[in-house]
């Protein structure tokens, strides 16, 4: 049986100092407390009688952790330990350099700094030149190097993993503000704060003037900094896409430095560094990770982000690396910001187009009413019922409504339900799912859904079949949607606005429409006179849709002479505002002259006002003798004239003789007229 080998004093020592630097790497020990916990055990282990850790701190050797008595260490011998493979010893002082290999992933000048380890020999330690008291040395220097190394490893990993969540923690912040000015002083603030520095700013590039515009610049007050694309640092990271460091301790080069800058501003820069801005789709580097390869072209750049005097001294390339961090999310932060604010320009100045072509125009007391009651109900998600005979407008009154209320940034979206069959509205109206029925290849949203957050305008309600109107009044009241063929309800925010030219009382009376859609629809009621009612209006809008058409086609505006606005103002005008338009688009491109004539208009004026005129001349000749008879011709001439100007829309008619739809009936059927449109 082979016996162990006995290990003696030292090699006793040396075991003991490997176990204690091990279980100082297990515990969650920062670089000085891991160095205050193993330092005593090294010294025991070497003979050392006090001594430790001296590192290059801006170009002098400093302690960085001492055991034992204070006293001053020889700093030529520890410069000249990094001249030899080995300890180097003088006057009792024994110091070796420790090795800087750097980790996996870490550039050169990452690795942990020049650090040596200076030892005061004890009386008892023997001869230091014996080969046994080397080793030893250099023994324990090692494993000392080797855990240093791995402990500044776990501290940067630990800082970078903080400072990558303080970034992200800041970038989510950024894209919640509204306001460039706002947005551009966070953003500095929060790298100030981060990188422990005195001032930052964000230079964004004037290609054209060739100048960097710093907004913010931290404690410079009352106008941007504007400084040369070419000087200073940041002029070398425009020139080249790659981030800089300049320390005024090291060996760069004081010129790098824009001191012009220090001398407007009675500052002094003693460390800075900066990086890079490109647009988000080319970022310039990757968190972590500053090479020469991530350097991008200039036409992607958009500025540099510098940070000014670090409150340690100097910034390292830990620093270069979340100023990156920050840049790349600053540039994403103000990229979406300027896509945000044009949008929204873009969208208030098409809202503001739509609502100037949707005006109430005229002047008549009926109008000013219907004018007074849409600018209250606009202000509220009331549902509104329009009234009013074909071509009086209900269309352009809704979108006049909505674009006075809060959703004017929100769709419009107009259904004229009388177009739709019972088997098309519901999925016209709700959407449907893939693969609901035969036709349905693809989902389709519906219409409420497309008008969610604006407003839903019903044409023609009055004509929706019984079955739509059941699904509709469920909507309104529930305001959730199922897609046909679907089972999830969909919540939609819609202001509902209808609008008919049907005399809707009567419909109910006849069971042809719901009572309780009817009272649903029916919150507020706004009614369009005809416009043979509006009198000087006529002319208002003649002039209004002259001056579109004139401008649409590039000519001069004519006018109208007397006896054509006569014309106008005579004319019955069955088709209403829609035939007045109709009208002026006509005499816009048949008419050439300056001035427009009754007869330019083609409104039949004259044939009727002579076949008037002939027809009461005939009836005065004619005349029955009794008064009864000759009122009852009288009325019936008068209504058939009315439904023949009103094209056979009885509504209308009725309205045009200021009789319910109902009573022009029951007048009718006294005289004797046929009545099989009832």
């Amino acid at each position: 049986m082979t016996e162990l080998p006995v290990m003696n004093k030292i090699e006793e020592i040396e075991v003991g100092l490997s176990f204690e630097i091990l279980k100082a790497l297990q515990a969650p020990f920062s670089r000085k407390e891991f160095l205050q916990s193993v330092l005593p055990t090294l010294l025991r282990s070497t003979g050392g009688a006090f001594g430790g850790l001296v590192s290059q701190r801006s170009g002098a050797w400093a302690v960085e952790c001492w055991v034992g008595e204070k006293r001053p260490f020889p700093s030529e011998l520890v410069g000249e330990s990094f001249d030899r493979s080995g300890p180097i010893s003088a006057n009792g002082w024994v110091a070796v350099a420790l090795t800087r290999s750097p980790h996996r992933g870490d550039t050169p000048s990452e690795a942990s700094p020049a650090s040596a380890l200076v030892l005061r020999l004890s009386d008892a330690s023997g001869d230091y030149e014996s080969a046994k008291n080397v080793a030893r040395i250099q023994s324990a220097a090692n494993l000392l190097s080797a855990a240093l190394q791995r402990v500044d490893a776990h501290d940067r990993n630990v800082r970078r993993i903080e400072q990558l969540s303080a970034v992200l923690r800041a970038a989510a912040q950024w894209q919640q503000l509204d306001d460039d000015e706002a947005l551009l002083q966070r953003i500095a603030d929060t790298a100030t704060k981060l990188l422990h520095c005195e001032r930052a700013s964000i230079f964004l590039w004037d290609r054209r003037r060739k100048k960097l515009i710093g907004r913010p610049a931290l404690g410079v007050e009352g106008k941007p900094l504007e400084v040369d694309d070419q000087a200073g640092v940041v002029g070398e990271v425009l020139r080249s896409g790659e981030a800089k460091l300049w320390n005024t301790n090291s060996d760069d080069d004081e010129a790098r430095v824009n001191r012009s800058v220090d001398q407007s501003l009675e500052f002094q820069t003693h460390s800075l560094v900066a990086v890079p801005m490109s647009n988000p789709s080319n970022p310039v580097v990757h968190a972590g990770s500053i090479t020469n390869a991530n350097a991008v072209g200039r036409a992607d750049l958009i500025g540099v982000f510098e940070a000014i005097n670090h409150r340690s001294g100097a910034f390292d390339h830990l620093d270069m690396a979340v100023l990156s961090d920050l840049a790349l999310h600053a540039a994403a932060a103000i990229r979406s910001m300027q896509t945000r604010k044009s949008l929204t320009v873009s969208r208030d100045r098409l809202v503001n187009d739509a609502a100037s072509a949707t005006q109430l125009i005229g002047n008549h007391p009926s109008i000013d009413q219907v004018r007074k009651n849409s600018q209250k109900v606009a202000a509220t998600d009331l549902t509104v019922l329009v009234l009013g005979s074909n071509g009086t407008g209900k269309e352009v009154l809704a979108r006049h409504i909505h674009y006075e209320s809060n959703r004017r940034s929100g769709p419009f979206v107009a259904v004229n339900c009388a177009a739709l069959v019972e088997s098309l509205l519901e999925s016209e109206l709700f959407g449907h799912e893939k693969g609901s029925f035969t036709d349905a290849s693809q989902t389709r949203v519906g219409k409420f859904e497309l008008a969610h957050g604006g407003t839903l305008f019903l044409d023609e309600v009055g004509d929706m079949s019984s079955g739509g109107q059941a699904k509709l009044l469920r909507v309104l009241e529930e305001k959730v949607v199922v897609r046909v063929g679907g089972s999830q309800t969909i919540p939609v925010d819609v202001r509902v606005i209808a609008a008919t030219n049907q005399p809707l009382e009567q419909r109910i009376v006849e069971k042809r429409f719901r009572e309780d859609l009817f009272f649903r629809l029916n919150v507020v009621s706004l009614t369009l006179p005809s416009l043979s009612k509006r009198g000087d209006d006529i002319l208002l809008l003649a002039e209004h849709f002259l001056e579109h058409f004139s401008y649409q086609i590039g000519r001069a505006i004519p006018q109208f002479d007397a006896l054509a606005k006569q014309r106008m103002l005579s004319h019955p005008w069955p088709g209403n505002v829609r035939e007045l338009r109709n009208t002026m688009e006509r005499v816009c491109y048949l008419c050439s002259e300056d001035t427009i004539s009754a007869e330019d208009l083609m409104l039949g004026g004259n044939a009727a006002l002579s076949s008037n005129a002939s027809r009461e001349s005939s009836f005065l000749s004619n005349a029955p003798e009794t008064l009864s008879d000759a009122t009852r011709i009288y009325q019936v001439a008068h209504i058939e004239r009315a439904i023949e100007i009103c094209r056979g829309n009885m509504t209308e008619a009725a309205e045009r003789l200021g009789l319910h739809r109902s009573n022009l009936y029951r007048k009718m059927r006294q005289l004797g007229m046929p009545t099989s449109g009832e």
